[in-house]
């Protein structure tokens, strides 16, 4: 049995932190009387950021005056308050180490049932003024616990708190928490974990990530059940002189380069969809990277990429102008979690202007296993004179006995013919889409301008197609992910003010950004930040994983290290510095 100390409440306010400003409700403050506990919250209180706290399954958040006196220990520190780790209710007792998932408690007069963990949020380390907090009360088995309500009633401090069921499994809360975040997961307690129906959505979900990537052939790396698989490991790190051994115009604005290796060593199976990253070195200009789907049938013994020649861009320039066959290209290894997932579902590709390319090289794979999946081929551009792969794609759908072909042309030449050169007169957008009859229980495979991405995205969730069974690729740099940080203006990628670094060169790849590292950064996160470069981040002290990303060349270090590792080719930028040149996938 234990006691509520102390019911706590806030509302979200918005405070200044490293020159932003941060929507949080982690300040709470003790209220005096009993306050109704409700399906959300309690009354008077509130959450920042819904996508990480609040909602059914966290509306009342649980700590341990045991561990207020821990951290009190640990930290040196004296000026703890009830709610100081942001807990709703301050309790004696219930510790982590014994309350199980699926516990069901009485307090007051209401009925709660214990649902996660803490989620690990840079916000706690705000609010404590200790920037690692998120990581310390992962590593140190004390997150505390969040509840949701199943009936509502009054509660005040001093109540007394009684289990009334004990959970299935039970599975402690730290158990539960160190399933997710530290290293091994444990395919029998990932097992466990799953039978107990009181577990949030959010970790049942991260738990049957992490069993399918048990299931994998080979060593698995990396922790699939904090951020998205990345695939396998790349063949090779860094980058690889590959010779180009073919040029062709596909259109009148896409040239495709084959690249073979002539080494004598073959370059390895790319997965369809997967891309490389090629440093172009220009005689009149620095060293260009860019980020480039593979657009040929995958497991072939070269790579083919296809380069769209915009207005002013000098890569596709430069490809076009200045590049010869018998030259040399350093190119990656082939990477990316984009590809085409195996199994007998139907097949979306939906296509606009080059993101035409790995979609091509996923139609590339089913037509050489004369797949009988159900496939539509599915892409819009402007015109004829800027449809690549026209002929290349028809011969590739012939070839599949449940094929569909839909091509839509914005503004084609008068040339054009309708029903034979394309079947639609407009964009390829959700009206087109939704007088075609889709297989709503297929996998979409979408790439093209975000503004496409993000509309069909949204309309084929509107329509019923699952989330997890709609897949985009962003080329060049991908939205920025900075939970409760107020949005502002955003600035193209620029080198950061003050006197340049003279340490090593750090290379963005999909930004087309290289900076100089200096004593000013802490984390390569930072360094990112300072150059308006489009960042991912969470926990921001090595726990959470939201900033993994692909470590293209080069090799880093980290302060302070991970809890987990992140996958093979892939790094944190959250708490990592590098140890020498580094080329990143942002």
């Amino acid at each position: 049995m234990g006691h509520l100390l102390s019911v706590n409440v806030g509302l979200p306010r918005d405070v200044t932190w490293q020159d932003k400003t941060v929507h949080t409700g982690i300040w709470k403050t003790p209220v005096e009387g009993p306050r109704t506990v409700r399906h959300l919250n309690i009354d008077g209180d509130g959450q920042g950021d819904l996508a990480g706290h609040g909602g059914e399954h966290r509306a009342v958040f649980v700590y341990q005056i045991d561990s207020h006196r821990y951290w009190q220990n640990h930290l040196g520190r004296n000026d703890f308050t009830y709610g100081q780790f942001g807990e709703n209710f301050t309790v004696d007792g219930l510790s982590d180490a014994e309350v199980c998932i699926g516990d069901r408690y009485r307090i007051g007069g209401a009925l709660l049932e214990v649902t996660q963990p803490r989620v690990t949020c840079y916000r706690l380390g705000i609010r404590m003024n200790e920037p690692e907090m998120a990581a310390l009360v992962v590593k140190h088995g004390r997150p505390g616990f969040y509840v949701r309500v199943l009936e509502e009633g009054e509660v005040k401090a001093g109540d007394e708190i009684t289990l009334v069921t004990s959970g299935p499994e039970r599975m402690s809360v730290s158990e539960i928490d160190a399933l997710l975040y530290m290293p091994g997961h444990p395919r029998d307690r990932l097992e466990r974990a799953l039978r107990i129906p009181a577990l949030s959505p959010g970790w049942r979900s991260s738990f049957e990530a992490l069993l399918k990537q048990e299931r994998k052939d080979g060593a698995t790396t990396g922790n699939a059940g904090l951020t998205i698989a990345s695939g396998p490991p790349p063949a090779w790190r860094g980058f690889r002189p590959l010779r180009v051994s073919r040029k062709v115009r596909e259109s009148g604005n896409v040239i495709s380069l084959t690249l073979e290796p002539t080494d004598g060593q073959p370059v390895a199976a790319a997965l369809p969809g997967q891309f490389v990253v090629l440093r172009l070195g220009p005689t009149s200009a620095p060293v260009l990277m860019r980020s480039y789907s593979l657009s040929g049938q995958p497991g072939a013994a070269y790579y083919r990429v296809s380069v769209k020649r915009e207005a002013h861009g000098a890569a596709g320039a430069y490809i076009d102008d200045e590049l010869k066959v018998g030259d040399f290209v350093d190119t990656s290894a082939a990477r990316g979690s984009f590809t085409l997932r195996p199994g007998g579902t139907p097949v979306v590709l939906l296509s606009a202007g080059i993101g035409v390319t790995p979609v091509l090289a996923m139609l590339h794979a089913l037509a050489a296993e004369a797949s009988t999946r159900e496939i539509w081929w599915l892409y819009g551009t402007r015109s004829g004179g800027e449809h690549p792969f026209a002929e290349e794609a028809r011969g590739l759908l012939a070839a599949l006995p449940h094929g569909h072909s839909h091509i839509c042309y914005s503004s084609p030449d008068p040339k054009d013919r309708p029903n034979i050169d394309f079947d639609d007169l407009g964009h390829l957008d959700m009206r087109m889409l939704q007088g075609l009859n889709l297989p709503r229980n297929g996998d979409f495979y979408i790439c093209g301008p975000s503004t496409f991405m993000s509309d069909l995205t949204a309309g084929l969730a509107a329509l019923g197609v699952a989330r997890n069974r709609i897949h985009t690729e962003m080329f060049g740099a991908g939205p920025s992910i900075t939970p409760g940080v107020a949005a502002s203006t955003r600035r193209p990628p620029h080198l950061p003010a003050g006197l340049p670094g003279s340490g090593a060169l750090v290379s963005f790849a999909r930004s087309d950004l290289s900076v100089r590292w200096g004593p000013t950064f802490h984390s390569l996160l930072e360094l990112a930040e300072a150059c308006d470069v489009p960042v991912r981040w969470s926990c921001r002290t090595g726990v959470c994983h939201t900033c993994e990303t692909a470590l293209v060349a080069g090799t880093v270090s980290y302060r302070p290290d991970p809890i987990d590792t992140p996958a093979d080719g892939n790094m944190l930028t959250c708490c990592s510095q590098p140890e020498g040149d580094v080329v990143i996938d942002l």
